[in-house]
């Protein structure tokens, strides 16, 4: 058999339904004869939904602070189209697209807000160098996960970890206490969705006992939860430790006042020439429906 016969016979098999060699608690089939998980497909609608809020919600921190937390929230996209298409079809291909979104959404949100504290002593408190260092772990990463797809899953995981310490360090050094409990919340919510992650995979008789093998479509909503949150946090603190002139401030829509709504990152102080604009678009605040600009006059 030559080469290229060889390559389109793992092509056929990348595509192929049932191909992966990662198959959740959920029975196949069961509700549509098209949809191999159901529930799993369909629990990714919030990484559909909610990024375009983000994206807009996040207009002004993108032109003042940077443009990139812009592509965060369109990644996000990405990872929820491609787990639906792999828990739709469980094919290998589809396992990958999900692992491999997931994988670059952990990338390029190093790339933008590692605090530069922990960068290791040869990057040089450089951020290009060490996005550039992020992008050749990515290549290299998204190559090795051809070779043992089963494990993707579990490296991936373990990647959330030392996140998750890194948030809790970042926030014993936060004095906003809205920032602090946004951020308790996000840990609480990430714990419960590694819970949903770990009894799906691991006890799966057990829930199927019970009747209740949907675990897995409840982690894609808590860990949606959870991941869009902690890059809000990261967003903050990225502003608040390199540009602290710029004033972060965390707010929540639609009711500021509200803390379970959609939390978003606020720039007090912008530094552009287009401050007076900004002034009157963004600056009015939640509480008493007033702010100062720097040139004294109050915008009500």
């Amino acid at each position: 058999m030559d080469s290229g016969n060889v390559m389109d016979l793992y092509a056929i098999y990348l595509f192929r339904p049932g191909s992966s060699p990662v198959d959740w608690c959920e029975g196949n089939y069961l509700i549509s004869s098209n949809i191999a998980e159901f529930v799993n497909t369909f629990s990714n609608f919030l990484f559909i939904l909610l990024p375009p809020v983000l994206i807009m919600l996040f207009k002004e921190y993108g032109r003042f602070v940077t443009p990139g937390i812009h592509l965060l929230w369109v990644l996000l996209i990405v990872v929820g189209l491609s787990s639906m298409y792999f828990h739709a079809t469980l094919s290998l291909l589809g396992q990958l697209l999900d692992e491999l979104a997931i994988l670059w959404v952990f990338i390029a949100a190093f790339s933008l807000f590692y605090p530069k504290r922990y960068y290791p002593k040869f990057v040089k408190n450089d951020r290009r160098t060490f996005s550039w260092l992020m992008l050749l772990s990515a290549i290299i990463a998204t190559g090795l996960s051809w070779w043992k797809p089963i494990v993707n899953a579990f490296v991936l995981m373990l990647m959330s970890v030392p996140t998750m310490i890194m948030l809790y360090t970042e926030l014993q050094r936060v004095r906003d206490q809205r920032v602090y409990r946004l951020g308790l919340r996000a840990t609480t919510v990430w714990g419960v969705a590694v819970f949903c992650w770990i009894n799906d995979r691991m006890f799966c008789e057990a829930w199927s006992a019970i009747n209740f093998p949907y675990l897995h479509g409840f982690w894609h909503i808590l860990i949606f939860i959870a991941a869009y949150t902690v890059l809000v946090l990261f967003a903050y603190f990225y502003v608040e430790s390199e540009l602290p002139q710029r004033q972060p401030l965390l707010k929540y829509w639609p009711k500021n006042e509200f803390e379970f709504g959609i939390p978003f990152i606020s720039i007090r102080n912008p530094d552009s020439k287009d401050w007076h604009i900004y002034c009157s678009l963004f600056m009015q605040d939640y509480n008493n429906r007033k702010t100062l600009c720097t040139d004294g006059s109050k915008i009500i």
